[in-house]
């Protein structure tokens, strides 16, 4: 009967033991995610991510925040974890998150768009080497009724099947770079096109529009991308910072920027390029652009960006996918002012 008895002592010891050890790595696991978290957090608000790997995380920033959410419920649910420390932790990571990423969701206050403004309908797709349903985007193209489209990554044979599908016929005019990775389609005629003077990894090409009697300049963007040279990415951004100061405000960014609005070099091309993102100015906080067809799995990343001066006023933004490319078209709406 003695050993019975103490073989079960022994039982339950162990079982408590094993539910101790399982408690302290729970712990440890979650001191382990908040030290992550509040390491991002730094890496955001210090801009660190600027010519480092850490843009590569960076671009998860979102992400992050909703996980410092369930982070904070958890503190107040999970009774190891339901004491001061951690709930004061996972409460002010939360707070920071918030603090950051609610404005974007917040429409900017809407300027005074007189009645006689003009409106210049904009798009932008990363065809993916040319292999985007040619006919699928001249549809789009009509559908959506744009002025002016920038695509990038579309070589000669992806501007021939263009051409084959109509795309002349409802955008004659056109800045064709196939050799620099970007290039304008318009209904508008287009002048002082060709490729932008600036120390990107390749040119980026630039034309104009008259809308209502006022010139918009635009730039067909395409970046290098952080994960495969951060610092050359860095580069590009720097380089669109200093020509976005020297455009002025009637100014028209669009492309793929393989960057997000969480980005240190995309925050100072915004503020010190004078520039506004359509998606933010609209409250359009999180829109995904890419990978786009990819099976089951969704977009997950803002890459792709409409970029205005203070010369015109977001109306309307959206997204399309158009079969064959990795990104989804941007399609917005900008108000000219006279």
């Amino acid at each position: 009967m003695t050993d019975i008895s103490t073989r079960t002592q022994h039982e339950a010891d162990g079982k408590r033991g094993t539910g101790h050890r399982g408690r302290r790595w729970g712990r440890r696991g979650y001191l382990v995610l908040l030290a992550a978290l509040f390491a991002l957090l730094v890496v955001r608000l210090a801009g660190l991510d600027a010519g480092t790997p850490l843009a590569v995380a960076v671009i998860l920033f979102p992400y992050a925040a909703v996980l410092s959410l369930l982070a904070l419920i958890t503190a107040l649910t999970v009774p190891p974890l339901r004491s001061h420390r951690p709930v004061i932790a996972a409460g002010l990571i939360t707070a920071a998150y918030v603090v950051l990423l609610v404005p974007r969701f917040v429409p900017h206050k809407e300027p005074h768009i007189p009645a006689r403004a003009a409106e210049l309908r904009v798009a932008t797709l990363n065809t993916h080497v040319g292999q985007g349903d040619a006919r699928a985007l001249v549809e789009l193209v009509k559908s959506e009724r744009m002025d002016v489209l920038a695509v990038q990554e579309l070589p000669a044979t992806g501007i021939k099947a263009l051409a084959e599908a109509g795309l002349g016929k409802v955008m004659p005019h056109k800045e064709l770079h196939p050799e620099n990775d970007s290039s304008l389609y318009s209904r508008i005629p287009l002048t002082h096109g060709g490729p932008l003077e600036a120390d990107t990894a390749w040119p980026q090409t630039v034309a104009r529009v008259t809308v209502g009697g006022r010139a918009v300049r635009l730039v067909a963007v395409h970046t290098y991308y952080p994960l495969g040279d951060a610092d050359r990415w860095t580069k590009d951004m720097s380089a669109l910072t200093t020509v976005a100061r020297d455009s002025g405000p009637d100014t028209v960014f669009l492309g793929d920027f393989n960057a997000s609005v969480d980005h240190a070099p995309m925050r100072e091309l915004l503020a010190s390029g004078g520039l506004t993102d359509t998606h933010a100015e609209l409250g359009e906080g999180w829109p995904r652009t890419w990978p786009a067809g990819k099976g089951l799995l969704p977009p997950l990343l803002h890459l792709d960006h409409v970029l205005h001066g203070s010369g015109l006023a977001g109306i309307s933004v959206t997204e399309r996918t158009i079969p064959g490319t990795d990104h989804r078209a941007v399609i917005a709406t900008l108000a000219v002012f006279p």
